[in-house]
């Protein structure tokens, strides 16, 4: 992609650190370029594909750097299907997708942040959140009654638990990122008649019922308490270190396309090399070469 058309794209789709921000009226979800088809769209994924393949087999081997991208979206927005083909390419031992489901009681036994802690990725490899610690921001403000689940102390201030709960997000990810963790964020932005869409498909495709589940319909019923609530979370944790990218999601392969560029270009933006060795391991790795050849006399 061309550096001009690269900022078009980051000026249409970041949420600028500080900057209060409305989904409706801010960002598109039905935006393609006029002359972007699916045929090539997946072309170019397939060489973007290519060059992360590249670009993990550097990290892995520099192991200076890990890469956590995060993946919050509504119901039938494309999550699943984006880290599927924006990932087919990579070696499996370097990359690992966590899936949040809601939490069990051991989960609810410790901080809102500690399942998510967990399963962080190590320096060298790509670890993808499939929803996240965002939830608590989220589903939590729209549906209250998760918060009493959570066994808060008396002491908590719930008047003020989503600005608390911002400022401890952001300072956790400032610490990741001071600690050599980049985190890259997608909101995957699709229009409430596309999730429609998509929901009758699921329920008319045989092979697709399983995907469906009878609380997509009852929490779609929710859908302007969820946009308000990402509204603010989205407004109160795009950082300096950790900012948000709204992603349209109407059009399925401009949305893997964007998400796949721009892991591309966070691993490019890290100078990823491999490893140069001393003399002393030169030194080594001839005489390797001497015992092996000698095997052949």
């Amino acid at each position: 992609m061309k550096k001009a058309d690269e900022q078009k794209l980051l000026k249409r789709i970041l949420v600028s650190p500080g900057k209060k921000i409305s989904l409706n009226k801010d960002y598109d979800p039905t935006y393609r370029p006029a002359d972007l088809t699916k045929e090539n769209a997946r072309t170019l994924l397939q060489e973007g594909i290519l060059e992360l393949a590249e670009l993990q087999d550097k990290l892995y081997a520099q192991d200076i750097y890990g890469l956590l991208v995060i993946i919050q979206a509504m119901d039938a927005a494309g999550k699943d299907g984006t880290i599927k083909h924006v990932m087919s390419g990579l070696n499996p031992q370097g990359c690992h997708v966590t899936s949040f489901k809601p939490p069990s009681d051991e989960e609810l036994d410790h901080d809102y942040l500690w399942r998510c802690s967990k399963a962080l990725p190590e320096k060298g490899r790509i670890g993808i959140f499939n929803r996240s610690y965002y939830e608590e921001v989220l589903i939590a403000r729209v549906h209250p009654e998760l918060i009493i689940k959570q066994k808060l102390p008396p002491s908590i201030d719930t008047k003020n638990i989503w600005k608390q709960r911002f400022e401890q997000i952001n300072n956790f990810e400032k610490y990741l990122t001071e600690n050599g963790i980049v985190v890259l964020k997608f909101f995957l932005h699709v229009s409430k008649e596309e999730q429609m869409k998509r929901f009758l498909e699921r329920i008319d495709k045989p092979e697709k019922n399983w995907k469906f589940a009878m609380s997509d319909v009852s929490e779609r019923e929710h859908w302007k308490q969820y946009i308000r609530a990402y509204d603010e979370a989205l407004s109160n944790t795009s950082t300096k270190w950790a900012p948000w990218h709204v992603v349209p999601a109407d059009f399925k392969p401009y949305t893997r396309l964007v998400v796949g560029h721009l892991i591309g270009k966070t691993l490019r933006g890290l100078d990823l090399a491999y490893p140069t060795v001393d003399k002393t391991r030169k030194l080594q790795l001839q005489e390797a070469r001497k015992i092996l050849e000698a095997e052949k006399g």
